[in-house]
């Protein structure tokens, strides 16, 4: 009779598992299936930025839209040495200069989502721990813009006024903070790809893709970015300022 129930209870565990490999998120498929480049874990739970941004739209956006370019930006790297030993940094900063047309198609694109993401989702964090730009941030803001309401209101028509799918940037440029805007999964780090303007060191980023924002928003991209600004990781931003 035990050995029995012990049988049923190890083939109930092992269908559970079964039925989890079956169903488990994109995410962890994508990690278990190796490459050089990895879908990066969230720094908080999936509901953690409401009623910014919901939970359902983090899912699909990390779990779904990340997890996408991660694997597509593996696949074109695959078997060759010399992109797949680079860092994403480089990768990205380096895309104009890859010979082969559909490879730097693709690395443009899906090198370029996974390093926007990357970016956007470590410079976001729960509101009630976002706080406020301070010390050397703010001074910089107050004097590349004039004020922080300033940059603000600049920045949100930037992002705004974006057509189609794309990015907004707090960039740093020759020392000096600038805003910045790019198509599609471009960014200001692909030198020969985006304009001259608009390049430098991005320290902020905002997705102004309609999948970032359209299950709560619905086509009120203002609304998604006034909402945005409570909950954007002010102490990420000044880091990579310092960094910069």
């Amino acid at each position: 009779m035990i050995a029995s129930t012990n049988r049923r209870s190890f083939l109930a565990h092992a269908g559970a598992a079964g039925l989890a490999a079956v169903f488990a998120p994109r995410a962890f498929a994508q990690q278990a299936a190796g490459g050089p480049f990895k879908l990066p874990a969230l720094p908080y739970g999936f509901d953690a930025l409401e009623p910014s941004i919901d939970a359902r739209t983090m899912e699909i956006h990390h779990g779904k839209h990340h997890a996408n370019y991660v694997e597509k930006l593996n696949a074109a790297v695959a078997g060759k040495a010399d992109l797949a030993s680079q860092t994403l940094d480089e990768l990205v900063a380096g895309v104009a200069g890859i010979g082969d047309e559909a490879t730097r198609n693709a690395v443009r694109n899906h090198g370029g989502g996974h390093w926007n993401h990357d970016l956007f989702w470590r410079v976001l964090s729960p509101k009630d721990k976002a706080g406020a730009p301070t010390g050397e941030l703010l001074a910089a803001l107050n004097g590349a813009f004039g004020s922080l309401d300033k940059f603000k209101e600049l920045f949100s028509a930037a992002a705004a006024g974006r057509f189609g799918s794309g990015w907004a940037w707090l960039v740093v440029a020759n020392g000096k903070l600038k805003i910045a805007t790019t198509p599609n999964q471009d960014n200001p780090l692909m030198k020969g790809i985006v304009a001259d303007a608009d390049l430098g060191t991005p320290v902020l980023g905002l997705d102004v893709w309609e999948h970032a924002y359209y299950l709560l928003y619905q086509n009120r991209r203002p609304d998604y970015i006034k909402a945005w600004w409570n909950i954007v990781n002010w102490s990420e931003v000044a880091r990579r300022l310092g960094e910069a």
